[in-house]
């Protein structure tokens, strides 16, 4: 399933969600990531996400798709991190 996941952590607890997100997705800007993931890997990122959340002040949001065909994507201005292909 195809995958973009937005966060809003507290300042003490951000770094740590960056590097949880992105074993998992590709980081495309600032508490933005996407990506192919599994089921099951995404059932692992969440059960990590809510161990260093504080979830009556922090939130996770994720938009699911079955394939990233089904989505369109525009970007103005400046894209931070393009995905191409990587050989």
């Amino acid at each position: 399933m195809y995958v973009i996941l937005v966060y809003d952590i507290g300042e003490k607890r951000v770094g740590k969600m960056l590097k949880l997100c992105r074993k998992y997705l590709n980081w495309i800007q600032n508490s933005v990531f996407e990506g192919d993931i599994t089921e099951v890997k995404l059932e692992e990122l969440k059960i990590k996400a809510r161990k260093l959340m504080n979830e009556e002040t922090d939130s996770l949001i994720l938009f699911k798709s079955r394939d990233e065909k089904w989505l369109y994507k525009e970007v103005i201005g400046m894209e931070r991190n393009t995905l191409g292909n990587i050989i």
